[in-house]
């Protein structure tokens, strides 16, 4: 290859990589435009066809995450923003997009996920106040929802106890039934029938169990009580 032909190739090699770079800016600030004016689904068209452009450039992947944000799509927010953490080793960089994700899952009610997401911004960048006021804030939001949930089990397992506590008086009730019933039935029984001879013998036991206790309280009036002197 001639220096003549070199030199062309460079320069095409050069205009070309200058019309890749200026096309990715052009669509990242086409799509910054739009989410300024609140065309959110026209710039994350934008954004998209710049993260094709170049999946590597932190802009392009940051402002899509940004424009899903404001659709509400907070998956497909989070998934672009963990993919600009990738792309920069910027720490004021890396803080905003914890931020930023942090944001996603607490308006997705993943309290724990947003509250590390907050921290970990908060390590890159300690004087961030407003990281620091939605750490605060999903703080309060996971206290109470645990406090919600354990009342929640507090009146259940009361519930519970109550309903066994009913099913006990219930089983008591049902038993002393059966047994008024039962003890009915047996009142209403008619007495077992007994031949003369058994009628007579329990006849002569009473009279001889009759004898007996007479003799006894007999011998207790005669018992003489002792007295220490001798009058």
């Amino acid at each position: 290859m001639s220096a003549r032909i070199f030199y062309i190739a460079l320069f095409v090699a050069l205009v070309q990589a200058a019309a890749f770079t200026q096309s990715l800016r052009s669509l990242v600030n086409d799509g910054v435009e739009k989410y300024n004016v609140k065309k959110y689904t026209d710039s994350e068209i934008n954004f998209r066809k710049g993260v094709e452009k170049d999946p590597n450039s932190f802009d392009a992947n940051f402002n899509l995450g940004d424009s899903y944000f404001k659709q509400e799509k907070y998956e497909d927010a989070i998934k672009y923003y963990q993919q600009a953490l990738n792309k920069t080793q910027d720490k004021e960089l890396k803080a905003e997009t914890h931020y930023n994700i942090g944001n996603s899952l607490l308006k997705s009610r993943k309290l724990k996920e947003s509250i590390e997401s907050y921290k970990n911004s908060l390590k890159l960048n300690p004087n961030d106040k407003d990281a620091k006021y939605n750490l605060s804030y999903a703080l309060k939001l996971l206290q109470n929802e645990q406090q919600q949930n354990k009342d929640k089990n507090q009146n259940k397992d009361k519930n519970q106890d109550k309903n066994k506590d009913q099913n006990k008086d219930q089983n008591k009730d049902q038993q002393n039934k059966d047994q008024q019933n039962k003890d009915q039935q047996q009142k209403q029984q008619p007495p077992p029938k007994m031949s003369k001879e058994e009628a007579q013998q329990i006849l002569n036991a009473m009279k001889e169990n009759e004898k007996d206790l007479q003799k006894q309280l007999r011998r207790k009036v005669g018992v003489r009580v002792k007295t220490d002197k001798d009058w």
